[in-house]
């Protein structure tokens, strides 16, 4: 598909015309009919920031009396509740915080593997730029090093619009599209695999939405390292940004969404369906447009729900959800394996 079919695409409004072309990209990747999900956990080292993005009612500035940098043992403590759950990875992320430097980041990781067999999907693109920044490294030297500490796989998060327009004006201080991207590609070279993402309605543009996934498709072309894009809808209580973008996403807005990244990433595998922002029953709408996977069961999160999101779900109900759509549900782990899993 073209970028200006594309374009067509978001302007049109056969959304189930959209959904119908999406389904049919799913089951060419996904002929088996199984819809995946994980179990894993959250978990937010710290709310310690200083990038104070419009969009995010999660970070504390320095020195706030509601600021908190977790104690190793507090992180192991859930690690343990998630391994207890059946969870196989942790999903850690948090400010970005100028005093972290890599070896703070190398000692809990090295703590983790020597407690735990457990898959470590943490940092998002603008907190490994900021740990290779305060620590005075390379990108290339700090995610190594990180690597060679324990760290399995990188999350997409950050990402937002990954156009710089748009990311000047709900985040100036947080990492440009360039930054976000070397810290992929980097990973992607040493051998890591990430996943992309994508925040939308926060006052984009089709044609900035389209930078996104150009940009998204075509280093995957160039490396094959993502494994899935996820998409999800900016929530605006509680934010900053909430005062000038007056309405959130719609239902309608978030599958036609889902449908084109499906049809138009084409070279990524996995396109995750989304329940913690649009909620369970348009995640389930989700999987006959495009989607093959609906996240975690969310042990733990902290951030979308500052910004006002209480979705919860059980593995018993994301399966449910599954099988009533008409799908088998396979629980995986990180990297999409379901062979060792039921």
């Amino acid at each position: 598909m073209t970028r200006e079919e594309a374009l067509d695409l978001f302007r049109s409004d056969d959304l189930i015309g959209i959904g119908m072309a999406a389904d049919a990209v799913r089951r060419k990747w996904h002929p088996e009919g199984v819809v995946t999900y994980i179990i894993d956990r959250n978990i937010n080292y710290t709310n310690f920031c200083t990038e104070y993005c419009s969009f995010c009612a999660f970070y504390r500035p320095m020195g706030h009396a509601e600021g908190y940098i977790l104690p190793n043992e507090v992180i192991y403590q859930k690690i343990q509740e998630t391994i207890d759950l059946g969870g196989t990875g942790v999903l850690m992320q948090g400010g970005l915080h100028p005093d972290l430097k890599i070896e703070w980041y190398e000692d809990l990781f090295r703590g983790i593997k020597q407690r735990f067999s457990i898959h470590l999907h943490c940092l998002s693109a603008p907190e490994v730029t900021n740990i290779a920044e305060v620590s005075g490294l390379s990108l290339r030297d700090t995610i190594a090093r990180l690597r060679d500490a324990g760290l399995d796989s990188i999350p997409g998060g950050g990402a937002e619009i990954l156009d710089d327009a748009v990311r000047h004006r709900i985040a100036r201080l947080k990492c440009k599209t360039q930054e976000w991207t070397d810290v992929h590609r980097t990973a992607h070279q040493l051998g890591m695999r990430t996943t992309a993402t994508m925040m939308f309605g926060c006052g984009e543009t089709f044609e900035q939405r389209m930078n996104h996934l150009d940009l998204v498709r075509n280093l995957q072309e160039e490396t094959g390292g993502f494994t899935a894009f996820i998409p999800w809808p900016f929530q605006r209580e509680n934010t900053s940004l909430g005062r000038f973008v007056k309405e959130e996403a719609t239902a309608v807005e978030y599958l036609q969404m889902l449908a084109i990244s499906r049809i138009y990433l084409e070279n990524i595998e996995h396109i995750q369906s989304s329940w913690v922002t649009p909620g369970l029953k348009t995640c389930q709408l989700g999987l006959r447009f495009g989607g093959n996977d609906v996240g975690s069961i969310m042990i733990e999160e902290n951030v979308v729900s500052a910004a006002g999101t209480h979705n919860r779900a059980s593995e018993e109900e994301l399966r449910r959800l599954i099988r009533e759509a008409g799908f088998t549900p396979k629980q995986r782990d990180t990297l999409y394996r379901t062979y060792f899993l039921n």
